[in-house]
């Protein structure tokens, strides 16, 4: 199974350690961690154009996509975590590739650190596991028919 990962730079305090749960998850089911790419984004904002991009590339079964975007004082909440999510759900659905959602949105910090591998799991190592679980149930599946 070939699989790739993007990550934001922003918020890499949270989204570093989702990073490792994605990998060891990736580890404990076959995976060698070095056949995995990680791909760093700048922010949340940019993942979907990333995810599209690889899952559209016919290189990897699947995406694994981490960042966090926590609520400030500011709109950019908002701004930044409606159109991440639309556009991870987009990249699967233009690509018939699993792109899974490991990006957090939470209140505050604390709530961001507590799933990054605290008091919450880690939502790294759940994405990895759908990212597995989707690859699997797809190539179970019928193809999708061929429009002429």
């Amino acid at each position: 199974m070939r699989v790739a990962i993007i990550a934001s730079r922003f918020n890499e305090h949270v989204t570093a350690p989702l990073l490792e749960g994605a990998r060891a998850t990736l580890a404990e089911h076959g995976l060698d961690p070095a056949t995995v790419p990680v791909v760093w984004v700048p922010g949340a904002f940019e993942i979907p154009l990333a995810a599209q991009r690889l899952a559209g590339s016919g290189t990897v079964d699947a995406v694994i996509c981490l960042g966090a975007v926590i609520r400030g004082e500011t709109a950019h909440f908002e701004y930044v975590a409606g159109p991440c999510a639309t556009g991870i759900a987009r990249a699967a659905l233009d690509t018939g590739v699993p792109v899974a959602f490991g990006v957090l949105t939470t209140n505050d910090e604390r709530q961001a650190l507590d799933r990054a591998g605290g008091a919450a799991g880690n939502k790294g190592a759940e994405a990895a596991r759908t990212a597995l679980e989707m690859v699997t149930l797809l190539r179970a599946l019928p193809a999708p028919a061929r429009r002429c």
